[in-house]
């Protein structure tokens, strides 16, 4: 049995969540309060597995309730939003940044006829998310990692990369801002990007790093030259690859471990049309999306990076593509940025975000 805390200051839609949560036979309602204090108080002593958060809450909103939860006992944390548009795509991004594991909308009600899936998706996101092994803690002395970041080597390590690709799942926004806001607007490649989240997030995230990066980060489009300088975020629910003739390609074929877009599928053609002139990413992010491929760029010659395990929300992916012997470098992601600067021949090594 999952037991989920519930925090949502509505009564009415708090007593709906946990209609919806209680018809599944895994999920046990360990609480339900109305306020970031309440849950505070609560946590320690209901022990749940996640936790469903709002954010519009009184007194404490639910950004800093998350915050504190996460500093001082971190539980994987799902933040259910009605926000939409800018609204949406700010709620969501601070969300992650304060340490919440997913963001998904808020179910409208019995009429919405997008309701059920709604509730299906957060049903599942709960379940997945209750069996994540936090690795940060926000705020707080890190324990000593058992995979810690190995420098490179000093000095310059050239390699004649045509494209980066990267891939992040659980916690890769951040982690994702962190790459790419020290990253020079003159920096001489493409760069494509697979990130896994929920549906009607993408673009708000497109959004959210366009503000915060001096590079032009945009949705990938089918048929696209990709452009040195600009970042190419994969669309909701398409995967996104590099074809033969070096265009990018978005497609709705099957998902790959279960995802669609998949980090596996990118990096596996990345892979396969550039070799060596090719750099592969692995960021945080639960499961193994991507590490295989990972090791098939180094099998190919291209130069591979993991993130390394104290900087990870979770160390999934970039756990399995160290075990496989995928990365040749395990960094943070600011390092990442540096080390990317000083790697890729024609990079400036200017960095340091706008």
């Amino acid at each position: 049995m999952i037991k989920v805390l519930v925090v949502e200051d509505s009564k009415v839609i708090r007593d709906y969540l946990i209609y919806l949560l209680s018809s599944d036979p895994e999920i046990r309602i360990g609480g339900a309060v109305a306020c970031g204090e309440e849950a505070l108080l609560c946590v320690d002593e209901l022990l749940p597995d996640v936790i469903l958060m709002d954010i519009h809450l009184p007194g404490i909103d639910g950004f800093e309730t998350t915050r504190r939860i996460m500093s001082s006992h971190p539980i994987p944390i799902v933040v259910c939003t009605a926000s939409t548009s800018f609204d949406q795509t700010n709620t969501a991004m601070r969300a992650l940044e304060a340490g919440a594991l997913a963001v998904l909308r808020k179910p409208s009600g019995f009429d919405d006829p997008h309701a059920e899936a709604e509730a299906s998706a957060i049903i599942e996101a709960l379940k997945v998310m209750a069996e994540v092994k936090l690795v940060k803690r926000f705020n707080r002395p890190q324990p000593e990692a058992a995979h810690p970041a190995t420098p490179p080597p000093a000095g310059r390590v050239g390699h004649d990369a045509a494209i980066v690709a990267i891939g992040a799942s659980t916690g890769g926004p951040p982690a994702l801002l962190k790459l790419l806001s020290n990253l020079s607007p003159t920096f001489p490649t493409p760069i494509l990007v697979v990130q896994h989240i929920a549906v009607g997030f993408t673009a708000g995230l497109v959004e959210w790093l366009a503000a915060s990066s001096r590079l032009q980060v945009q949705l990938a489009s089918d048929g696209e030259t990709p452009l040195r300088g600009h970042v190419y975020v994969a669309p909701d629910d398409r995967h996104l690859l590099i074809g033969e003739s070096g265009r990018l390609q978005t497609s709705k074929d099957p998902p790959c471990n279960g995802l669609r877009p998949s980090v596996a599928v990118l990096f596996r053609s990345v892979a396969e049309r550039f070799g060596r002139r090719a750099i592969g990413v692995l960021l945080t992010g639960m499961g193994r999306d991507g590490a295989e491929e990972l090791k098939l760029m180094a099998d190919r010659g291209a130069l591979t990076i993991a993130q390394d395990e104290e900087s990870c929300v979770v160390f999934g992916m970039p756990a399995e593509a160290i075990r496989l012997g995928a990365a040749q470098f395990v960094l943070p992601p600011q390092e990442m940025a540096e080390f990317l600067a000083a790697t890729v021949d024609g990079a400036s090594s200017e960095g340091g975000s706008r």
